[in-house]
Order: C-alpha cells, then structure tokens, then sequence
C-alpha cells in the first residue's frame, strides 16, 4: 500500500480554508521548499504550515468539521502537534506569536526559539497561486543541526542553486 500524498490541491484546500477563516499561514517544509521553487519537486506525506497562536482554535474547530483529528506523537506540544484524516493526509502545525518586531516567537518564550522576521517574508506559487512561505535563506538554515538526509540534500541542494545561498557545513558528504 502506497502512502497518503498531500497534493498541491490538497494544500490549495487548506489554504483556501484559511482564507475563508481570516486565517494568515505559512507553509513551511518541503512544501515550502516546492513554493519557493516554483513547482513540485517530490511527493509529500504532510504538509507543514505555521500559523498564528489565536488562530488555532478556529482552525482545529473548521478541520474537525472536515473529520481531521489530532494525531498522537511523542513530540506533540501546544505549539508543535499534528491532524489528520481517515485518508491519511496530515497537517503539522507550527505555532507561532508574533512579537511587537514580527518575529514568530515558536513555543514559550524561555526555550528561545522563533522565526525570524526574515524567516516570514517569502513568498512561493503552489499551483498557480501565490503563498506566503518561509524564505529560501530560512529553510536552508532550519535544514541544519540533525542528521541530514538525502531527501533534506535534494531540498537544500535545489534551494541554494537558484537562490545563490552557500551550501551548509551538514550538507558536505553529499557534494
């Protein structure tokens, strides 16, 4: 059996929803990646979208109405959890909220991370529509400090070809 693929209609959906919601989103991820390039480049089991701490509650509310439940992880935070439906697509949501200098403070402020400013200012098309998306600079950047893969190469690899970024110090095995 072949996994679930979240489609470039499938995140067109979402983002339609959040739309209608008054909902801002980022994507995130490897179809941030794809935004960013300008077209599909691998399939994609999720979808991972960053949006902001008072929307949650709208959003879970309209993707429980759509029969997307809560996905149980190890890792699952109020700022890091997962939903799913009974086909198998999933959404992995990044929570953010944005300080007075637009910088999306990700998690309680004392862990010290976010997302800069500048990591929030890309914009990528998925399927003819504009998105916004985490900046090219950014998903190099948030694409270091574990174990890289061959699939994470493929992404950082294609992104720092046509935006003229250096290649990371993780990434040196694979050149």
């Amino acid at each position: 059996m072949t996994e679930p693929e979240m489609t470039a209609d499938d995140v067109q959906g979402l983002l339609a929803l959040m739309d209608s919601l008054g909902v801002r989103a980022w994507l995130d991820g490897g179809w941030a990646v794809d935004a960013c390039l300008g077209s599909q480049t691998r399939p994609h089991a999720d979808l991972d979208v960053v949006v902001q701490e008072h929307d949650v509650p709208a959003v879970t509310v309209a993707l429980r109405e759509r029969g997307y439940r809560p996905v149980p992880r190890d890792d699952t935070r109020a700022w890091n959890f997962v939903f799913g439906d009974d086909e198998g697509h999933q959404i992995d949501f990044h929570v953010i909220a944005l300080d007075e200098d637009g910088h999306g403070v990700y998690g309680p402020p004392e862990n010290g991370e976010s997302y800069p400013a500048p990591a929030l200012a890309g914009v990528g098309r998925i399927g003819g529509r504009d998105v916004a998306c985490i900046s090219p600079e950014w998903l190099v950047r948030f694409h270091t400090g574990y174990a890289v893969d061959a699939e994470d190469w493929a992404d950082v690899s294609a992104l720092c070809e046509r935006f003229g970024i250096p290649i990371p110090d993780d990434y040196q095995r694979f050149r």
